[in-house]
């Protein structure tokens, strides 16, 4: 399935994309953000993109190899502080965007593991070149904290029920295949837990879901490169992020919340502001994807954007 970037004009609306600017696209994916912005972009302008995945950098090199304009790399988006160095643009970049979804062809290549509706390997790296995968995971860790991860990250109720399942089947035979996996958690699971609002839903969603953030340290790297954007961004810059589950967009909104707020002071001060620390304001409400865009993108069901402003 080709990819197609989610909220792509209420991303690009945030951003504020004008010329002499300079923009970092933090998860290029298949490149449907990035093309965007690059296709308003004069010769003044600068564009960095970065990701993880080798495919990703491969096509990213396809497009925009050639362009002095655009830096490509292939990294974690917590390394966004070096990258900046690297580049000479720290607290110089005008705005960042951070859109934390699987790229359609991760999850359409049976070959990366991540999808639970094709047999492939089971792997879920997002960088396939280094790293555990679930696979070995799976092959050594413990029942209470697989547990844990699967309740935690996937927030599933029978997260007891499936841990004990696979600690079961693995004593017989390891885990080695996505239908494998995907098999064993819909035969433990009750028929009725998957079907939502009228849509049948995989059993093996939330556990897959769980064991790929646990593979790839989402949440952390999430928080990591989130703090980062302070000291990249300049004063009138933009963080845009789009999340796709309620982990993420908790991470986002209590970060945005933490520097929008500010510390509240003590009352009694002799100060105008009532409190410090407040670094960015927000720029409207959460943004969800339109009906429309639901309807010919069933996974921008659960995007959810948020855009703030670095004010200090």
């Amino acid at each position: 399935m080709e990819h197609t970037p989610v909220l792509l004009q209420e991303s690009l609306a945030g951003l504020n994309i004008s010329h002499g600017r300079i923009f970092v696209d933090a998860t290029f994916g298949r490149g449907g953000h990035s093309d965007a912005i690059f296709k308003r972009m004069d010769k003044d302008d600068r564009l960095i993109v970065i990701d993880q995945d080798p495919e990703a950098i491969m096509e990213a090199e396809r497009r925009y190899g050639a362009d002095k304009r655009v830096s490509i790399y292939h990294r974690s988006f917590s390394d966004l502080t070096d990258i900046a160095e690297r580049e000479g643009i720290l607290g110089k970049v005008d705005g960042i965007l951070f859109d934390f979804g699987v790229s359609s062809p991760q999850l359409d290549q049976p070959e990366r593991g991540f999808s639970f509706m094709n047999d492939g390997p089971l792997d879920m790296r997002m960088n396939n070149t280094k790293g555990m995968t679930a696979a070995e995971w799976l092959a050594g860790v413990e029942e209470s904290t697989l547990m844990m991860a699967i309740k935690a990250y996937g927030e599933e109720k029978f997260a007891a029920r499936i841990a004990r399942a696979i600690i079961a089947k693995r004593s017989q035979t390891p885990f080695l295949r996505t239908k494998q996996l995907a098999d064993l958690v819909a035969s433990v699971v009750p028929t009725m837990s998957f079907l939502r609002k009228g849509r049948q839903k995989h059993p093996a969603t939330r556990t897959f879901q769980a064991i790929r953030m646990v593979i790839n340290n989402e949440l952390e790297v999430i928080s990591t490169a989130l703090d980062q954007c302070l000291t990249v961004l300049n004063v009138g810059g933009r963080l845009v992020v789009i999340s796709f589950h309620s982990l993420e967009d908790r991470l986002v909104k209590q970060f945005m919340r933490k520097y929008i707020r500010g510390v509240a002071l003590p009352k009694g001060l002799p100060v105008m502001n009532g409190h410090v620390g407040q670094r960015l304001r927000a720029l409207g409400r959460a943004t969800k994807a339109s009906d429309a865009e639901v309807e010919k993108n069933s996974r921008a069901r659960s995007a959810v954007l948020r855009i703030a402003e670095k004010i200090a």
